[in-house]
């Protein structure tokens, strides 16, 4: 049952992500610059060490388009593939809190030098302006509020998230679980 849930989830999922994904890309037109050179390449991500407990991931393959925005290749992999980006995802739990303190999972890449530069410069560079999305929907005043507010979460998430890694370094350091 999980997997035709899946099954039936995935694409709908991957359809949304795309969609912001491109969102984003069309707020920058210094993203548009960058990817305009290489329309028609794909770039594969891949989650290495994918917990077998948890559901798995679909291909996330994604081509560029003439109009410099990226489009979900679906449920087969291309078999050319200009970008792979491995991401160790070994430890999703681990990995989240390390994101939400601030540091970037270990990443590998191979493949085209050029193509690697421009994805590493919009992942360095985009960001997703939610308080001007939030600003279109509930008005500036109400969006700069909820943006104050779910900035003071995300401190105290990258607060708590730095102290939970530390004490698991210290307990790895000393042999023992953490508590």
């Amino acid at each position: 049952m999980l997997n035709a849930l899946q099954s039936l989830a995935g694409p709908a999922v991957m359809a949304r992500a795309t969609l912001l994904v491109n969102h984003v890309l069309v707020s920058e037109p210094v993203a548009a610059q960058r990817l305009q050179a290489h329309a028609g390449r794909c770039i594969l991500l891949h989650f290495e060490g994918w917990p077998s407990l948890l559901p798995a991931l679909p291909p996330l393959a994604f081509r560029i388009t003439p109009a410099a925005l990226v489009e979900w290749c679906g449920a087969e992999v291309p078999d050319e593939v200009d970008l792979r980006v491995s991401i160790d995802a070994s430890n999703p739990a681990l990995g989240l809190m390390q994101m939400l303190g601030g540091e970037r999972p270990r990443v590998d890449v191979a493949g085209n030098a050029a193509l690697a530069t421009d994805v590493n410069w919009l992942f360095e560079n985009l960001r997703w302006d939610v308080q001007d999305d939030l600003a279109n929907i509930v008005g500036p005043g109400p969006a700069h509020e909820i943006a104050r507010l779910a900035s003071g979460v995300a401190a105290g998430l990258r607060s708590a998230a730095g102290t939970l890694a530390g004490l698991a370094e210290r307990a790895r350091g000393a042999g023992q679980p953490p508590r």
